[in-house]
């Protein structure tokens, strides 16, 4: 290898000694490796439309004007959905699906077919009245995409600990609508990462009212990328594409480096459940991250066997992977300590818990909850041109009626097929014969 492709290399992919420090800190063989697969997974992903009423940096779907799907066509990939993948619940995405004339028939059919409608929004247009129809309908949580990098208006100037106030009036309009999941996702670019430790703090603080934190890594087509790429045998710009970036940016930001960050604050910090990815296996697509306490006190985390006890134990009985728990669910922490035998992480918890209310009873007084954090790593590209997709992916979507990945669907729209990364020729190694 040329020693500046080896130097281009070294901005998007860590160095080996870096990465062996990495695995030692967090380590795939201790934990959960989630069962969902392409077929029989937790969640599918539905956009019934690509409009928005933002744009941020950092989405990889084309925003276009009056792309409402009929809604005919919406319940056909719902049914397709039934028919190729086997899920607990249906993301309801976009675009913000909010702005579909027909989301609450929409969010009524998912129901109807016996799956749970989580509804994935920026939040804009929700009303309480809406809101209402929405859970009449069937809709059994939303989650919120809420970041510094939206544009969004009233926010412009915010960064994410203003924005907390934002996410508290979406948790408290849930809350009061009752027994609702609610959840927040943002992206985090290297600007951002220092605020993750602040939210994994508020979230804490309301683990009453927020059942699920998300972390989504940026990512882009930067020209930093020492590739060509490929549409088939034609070589393509990909600056044609929403995620195609002008500019150098950092795009090689791993899960592990979240969990470092947020170690810095929070030292017990234990991931318990991941998925690998297709091209690396002991890397972390999908990290993820329970645990059990009140608004004023987080008790420790859970560990792989509980996570693996939740999900065989739910396929066991309602034949599909758990996906979103309702609060209702997640409020019962208590019965949760029961686990304590299977599981060291629930016994640290229910010792340390234990500890609590024996130096003040009034503590048991006090609501204990369950709450998920999820750090998601997309496509890595990797030294060879190999792209490193997540094994398992729960946001497949239908593309003419196929199970595809929804944040690289642009490519199929734009080129009709898979876009591939090759090492430029010109930075090639000589082989010497």
């Amino acid at each position: 290898m040329s020693v500046s492709l080896a130097k281009e290399v070294n901005i998007i992919q860590k160095s080996d000694k870096k990465a062996s420090t990495t695995q030692t800190e967090v380590n795939h063989r201790n934990l959960y490796r989630l069962p969902w697969n392409l077929a029989d997974n937790a969640i599918s992903w539905l956009e019934p439309t690509s409009q928005c009423n933002l744009a941020c940096d950092g989405c990889y779907r084309e925003n276009v004007t009056k792309s409402h799907k009929p809604l005919e066509q919406v319940r056909d990939e719902i049914d397709a959905f039934i028919r190729l993948r086997n899920s607990d619940g249906i993301s309801i995405a976009g675009g913000d699906p909010l702005m579909h004339p027909e989301i609450v028939e929409i969010v009524r059919y998912v129901a109807s077919r016996g799956i749970k409608p989580v509804i994935n929004t920026n939040g804009g247009l929700l009303t309480r009245e809406l809101l209402k129809e929405l859970k009449k309908a069937g809709a059994m949580g939303f989650t919120f995409h809420i970041d510094s990098k939206q544009g969004r208006p009233g926010w412009k100037q915010a960064d994410e600990l203003q924005l907390n106030e934002l996410r508290l009036y979406f948790a408290d309009m849930l809350a009061e609508a009752g027994n609702l999941s609610c959840a927040f996702n943002s992206t985090v670019y290297e600007d951002t990462l220092h605020h993750v430790p602040d939210l994994v703090e508020w979230a804490g603080k309301h683990i009453d009212k927020v059942q699920v934190m998300v972390f989504i890594l940026y990512r882009a087509a930067a020209p930093q990328i020492p590739f060509d790429w490929y549409a088939g045998a034609k070589k393509i710009d990909m600056n044609d594409l929403v995620y195609g970036e002008t500019e150098e940016r950092k795009i090689d930001m791993k899960s592990t480096d979240v969990v470092r960050e947020i170690r810095k604050r929070f030292p017990e910090f234990t991931p318990s459940a991941y998925l690998n990815g297709t091209e690396q296996p002991d890397s972390f697509k999908w990290l993820l991250t329970g645990r059990i306490g009140t608004t004023k006190k987080i008790y420790g985390y859970v560990g792989p066997k509980f996570m693996e006890i939740n999900q065989t134990g739910y396929h066991a009985l309602k034949g599909r992977y758990l996906a979103y728990a309702s609060p209702k669910v997640t409020s019962l922490g208590r019965s949760m300590l029961l686990f304590s035998p299977l599981d060291k992480g629930i016994r640290s918890i229910a010792a340390n818990y234990t500890s609590s209310v024996l130096r003040n009873p009034a503590r048991m007084l006090r609501g204990l909850h369950y709450q998920s954090i999820m750090i998601i790593q997309p496509v890595d590209f990797l030294e060879s041109g190999f792209q490193n997709m997540c094994d398992g992916c729960p946001d497949m979507t239908l593309y003419d009626g196929k199970l595809v990945w929804s944040c690289r669907m642009e490519e199929l729209k734009q080129f009709g097929t898979w876009v591939r990364t090759v090492p430029r020729t010109s930075e090639l190694p000589v082989i010497q014969h």
